[in-house]
């Protein structure tokens, strides 16, 4: 009996290619799923970036300073958050302030809510719809620093725990009164 081998080779062959067709597919998943993966990661990192790139609060209304009348010893500014952003903890924020001479990291600043909206609850957060006044003590920001005089150039930053920084900058008049409006 004679044996024919070539349905046997071309069975071998479509084997062969269909091992090939199902290790492809395999790795082409792989690769997409890879891929799937990185950009969904690169989309956490863009919210996350835009997240703490911008300011999460915002000056509403007018900077004020109160003196004696020739210097300026206290800063007052009204702040409440930008739209959209999560409540921030106000005792991890921090204020710094330069001047053409120094620098200090942390100057000593007190708040008071002005409009709450939790019904008075005395809790340490700025919260949407609610607005705070910071009161920034200039006496102590350093041993040349006792104050602010005529033409003085100084800013702010508002630090928060998270989110961008608030920077306040401004020039002291060449006329102080006790209380003045700081542009």
């Amino acid at each position: 009996m004679w044996k024919d081998r070539r349905g046997f080779t071309g069975l071998e062959a479509a084997i062969v290619l269909t091992a090939f067709i199902v290790v492809a597919a395999v790795f082409s998943y792989m690769a997409i799923g890879a891929g799937f993966f990185t950009t969904e990661k690169a989309k956490e990192v863009v919210h996350t970036g835009v997240e703490r790139a911008t300011s999460s609060a915002e000056l509403v209304g007018a900077v004020i300073g109160r003196g004696d009348g020739r210097v300026i010893q206290n800063i007052s500014f009204t702040l409440q958050l930008t739209a959209g952003q999560h409540p921030l903890d106000l005792d991890r924020s921090v204020i710094s302030f330069t001047n053409e001479t120094i620098y200090n990291a942390s100057v000593n600043w007190t708040r008071e809510k002005l409009l709450d909206d939790d019904g008075g609850n005395p809790d340490n957060l700025l919260e949407a719809g609610e607005k705070v006044e910071i009161k920034v003590n200039l006496t102590n920001v350093s041993a040349n620093v006792r104050g602010l005089y005529a033409n003085d150039k100084f800013m702010l930053e508002f630090k928060p725990d998270a989110g961008g920084v608030l920077p306040i900058e401004r020039r002291i008049p060449g006329a102080i009164h006790r209380v003045i409006w700081l542009y």
